[in-house]
């Protein structure tokens, strides 16, 4: 098993999942408004962190839950943890290994609070810590850099919140995505290709907004942990606010804007790079009007919603971090000075 084939494993991967946890899922969602609960408090580490940040916009839009991202040291070095009173407590972790989360989840217990955890180890000291487990059935994922794991901890968020809002609609949709991550991931020899045009870059910026703000910060991520690239995620509005004056003719700027509320805010982001500037633009979308401004456009499918394209626009994203992982001549499967199981304290 590659990391090639873990990225195209995840169609029948969510399917799976779908399948499987649907039932646990309506159980906790259950629960979950059984009890007082006025908001999440989330804590994870690296690409799951990323699973934290679309669960922030999706709880908060779909199902009016705040959610606040844990700071994990002031349950470790500190022992000063917040009073947590009617937050639901959840940990995300694909190991379930790492101490600091576990601590956020232990303490969460300790004041009483509700305490859920997403991982791929229904058997891990997290899961153990936790009154509700979530298993994102994802399977092992060899890969250092992780892609199946993350898709499945998006997708055990989303059936949440289709579950908390008791929306059928939702659920008809969640069906769709395998389907949709089939047709995307077709592309693959397209981006190998097209990954050949930026080998000898050693920096970027990672544009998106919304949803796809996780987006924006895994892609980030997948960069940094395979090509070696100095890449950095932002939301397109904190952008303009200064960071966009590094930019300058051929600079390669990516970016994920496919449909939705904030696309309008995209496009002219894009159009300024684009038109302005005249920089390199590798560009996400289901929009032809975003595609066509792109020197490399990676698509999906027109019929995804706002809400699950971050389960989509990722895999273009996964794709292209692995080719030009290739192109810059470097071991896919064991990047350099990170292992797969970090335990943090």
């Amino acid at each position: 098993m590659t990391l090639f084939s873990e990225i195209n494993e995840q169609p029948d991967r969510i399917k799976n999942l779908l399948t499987s946890q649907r039932k646990n899922v309506e159980r906790i969602a259950a629960e979950i408004r059984g009890r007082n609960i006025r908001y999440v408090f989330l804590a994870a580490r690296g690409t799951s962190d990323n699973a934290g940040r679309y669960a922030n916009y999706l709880l908060g839009a779909m199902n009016g839950l705040p959610l606040a991202l844990a700071t994990p040291s002031l349950f470790t070095y500190y022992k000063k943890p917040p009073r947590l009173k009617n937050a639901l407590v959840v940990g995300i972790s694909q190991s379930g290994r790492s101490p600091d989360i576990v601590s956020v989840l232990e303490e969460g217990r300790r004041q009483g609070c509700m305490t859920l955890a997403i991982t791929n180890q229904a058997k891990s000291p997290l899961a153990n810590a936790s009154d509700f487990v979530l298993d994102i059935m994802a399977g092992r994922e060899k890969a250092v850099a992780a892609t199946k794991t993350y898709t499945a901890e998006l997708m055990c968020v989303a059936m949440l919140s289709a579950a908390l809002a008791g929306d059928k609609t939702m659920w008809a949709d969640l069906v769709k995505v395998p389907a949709w991550m089939m047709r995307t991931l077709k592309q693959s020899d397209f981006i190998a290709e097209a990954a050949q045009r930026y080998r000898y870059i050693d920096q970027t910026v990672v544009l998106g907004r919304g949803f796809n703000y996780a987006t924006a910060f895994e892609w980030a991520l997948k960069l940094k942990e395979l090509t070696y690239i100095i890449a950095e995620p932002y939301s397109s509005a904190d952008f303009a606010h200064g960071p966009i004056a590094m930019v300058e003719s051929g600079y390669p700027v990516f970016a994920v804007a496919p449909r939705g509320r904030v696309f309008n805010s995209m496009l002219d982001m894009l159009k300024r790079l684009r038109g302005d500037i005249s920089a390199e633009l590798v560009v996400i979308s289901n929009d032809k009007k975003a595609l066509a401004l792109a020197q490399v456009p990676l698509h999906i499918p027109p019929a995804v919603p706002e809400w699950l394209s971050p389960l989509v626009c990722i895999l273009p994203a996964q794709l292209f971090a692995y080719h030009l992982t290739r192109a810059k001549g470097y071991n896919t499967e064991r990047p350099r000075s990170i292992r797969k199981v970090t335990k943090t304290t």
